[in-house]
């Protein structure tokens, strides 16, 4: 921690001695506590740093699923009860070819929001995650977005498998964020591949033949 030289001319006493060893000791340990003092304050302040961004991320996530939910299934389900209140009113008036046509395009848009909270309930948190692991997580993303956009999606995950439940939690949030954004540029295939560092660590690489970015 540091030294304490003392210099006099007529030499030390072994009571000065006891005194300057008493004395260092007092001042060694002031020093060691304002240390300590400082990097618990430089910990907190990084802690503060941390929870604030955790909650900007949870608002960000919870206002992102309001806009969705608002602007897809609600609009959808309230799309449905006009076209149910339209087959009813044809049903009433006799007109039940187009009470069916109307029952008929009902259940398709239906079925399509029922598609949609099922995806989204997946992209939360995806059953597969927790029951199968990392990669078979991964590579049901990959088999929706091949069903669902007609993308060949080829996955390498086997570095993923040795993190932690929590570290994979967040691993496949950003697996499956930036998969969508590649989507968006309308690929023929993507390719995922968790790769482990070697100064530690791991890495996302998503590769896709889009288009390229205009910004």
């Amino acid at each position: 921690v540091g030294a304490l030289s003392l210099v006099r001319p007529g030499g030390f006493h072994r009571w000065d001695l006891m005194r300057a060893s008493v004395l260092a000791d007092f001042a060694s340990r002031a020093a060691e506590n304002a240390r300590l003092i400082g990097e618990a304050q430089e910990r907190e302040t990084e802690r503060a740093r941390l929870a604030e961004q955790l909650i900007t991320a949870e608002q960000d996530e919870r206002r992102r699923l309001s806009l969705f939910l608002h602007d897809g299934p609600v609009q959808s389900m309230a799309g449905i009860a006009l076209m149910h209140d339209a087959a009813l009113a044809a049903i009433r008036d006799g007109r039940y070819e187009d009470a069916a046509k109307v029952i008929e395009s009902s259940l398709e848009r239906e079925r399509h929001t029922i598609q949609e909270l099922r995806d989204l309930s997946f992209a939360i948190e995806p059953l597969v995650l927790r029951d199968q692991g990392f990669g078979a997580a991964v590579r049901a993303l990959g088999d929706q977005i091949e069903q669902s956009h007609r993308i060949t999606v080829s996955t390498e995950t086997t570095a993923g498998e040795l993190l932690g439940e929590k570290a994979q939690a967040a691993l496949y949030q950003i697996v499956r964020e930036s998969v969508n954004q590649a989507v968006r540029r309308r690929p023929k295939t993507i390719g995922v591949t968790i790769v482990e560092l070697n100064g530690g660590g791991y890495a996302v690489e998503i590769e896709d033949d889009g288009v390229g970015e205009r910004r």
